[in-house]
């Protein structure tokens, strides 16, 4: 299963879910695959620290190969499983970001190499579960995580400006779909930064539900140990087993993998 993480607004909590999600899939015994398509490298540097590679095994790299094998009518194989690095914790695999992304996006568009991490991604071998962030505009990346993706997760921040973008956003999405991926789902949209005892939040998420919005149930409160977890380059599930933040995000993993 492919899926990817998507929202054009900025921070939502897009590299926090995936990396979340994936650790769990990790946990529970499925070889896990996160790919950063965000030029920031917030979920690189969450799953690998200051263990950045400067082997030149990153994403960046990925997509450099595919445009030297085009312009020297070389094979057009897949060749992820060579930017594919561990990280500290059992069954989970990254391939990293890196900041050479932005220089490349105008050549790979020019090139219309908005397919390759597609099939790249149905060549590659040897992983139960693939979770895919992006960057948070509609750029070549984002697409192309799109166009490759079974399943798109929203992340929903309960903010006002939020809600307004929302429905623009489905739409782009189900645009991809028509033009370019038919099987393409959105999967749910993930409330994020949820505070139960504050009026608004309620009331966005209940505004949503009434319009037949697909909220999924499982919703992920606000809590310093996030940002703790982050500075400590561990995933909830390893930093703070026990939390509730960490059952509340097995909870929405249970919830998008059909589990009771």
């Amino acid at each position: 299963m492919r899926r990817v993480i998507f929202n054009q607004k900025g921070g939502v909590g897009k590299s926090t879910i995936t990396c979340n999600l994936a650790a769990i899939s990790a946990v529970e015994g499925k070889r896990t695959l996160v790919i950063d398509l965000d030029v920031q490298g917030n979920s690189t540097q969450y799953l690998m620290g200051q263990k950045v590679t400067e082997s030149g095994k990153t994403l960046a790299q990925f997509f450099k190969d595919t445009l030297s094998l085009s312009l020297f009518g070389g094979s057009t194989g897949s060749g992820l499983e060579n930017f594919i690095h561990e990280t500290p914790f059992p069954n989970l695999y990254i391939v990293p970001s890196h900041p050479e992304l932005e220089a490349l996006q105008s050549k790979l568009e020019s090139r219309f190499k908005i397919f390759k991490l597609k099939e790249a991604l149905e060549s590659l071998q040897g992983f139960d579960q693939v979770y895919m962030d992006t960057p948070p505009v509609l750029n070549f990346y984002s697409q192309s995580a799109l166009i490759a993706a079974d399943k798109c997760l929203i992340p929903f921040d309960c903010d006002t400006f939020s809600r307004d973008s929302l429905l623009t956003l489905m739409n782009t999405i189900r645009e991809v779909k028509t033009d370019h991926n038919q099987n393409l789902e959105i999967e749910g949209i993930v409330v994020n930064q949820f505070q139960k005892q504050a009026n608004l939040p309620r009331q966005l998420v209940d505004q949503l539900i009434a319009e037949g919005l697909p909220v999924l149930a499982a919703m992920i409160s606000p809590s310093v140990k996030v940002r703790e977890s982050h500075s400590q380059a561990q995933p909830l599930v390893h930093y703070v087993p026990g939390h509730k933040l960490t059952e509340e995000f097995k909870a929405l993993h249970s919830e998008i993998h059909g589990e009771s």
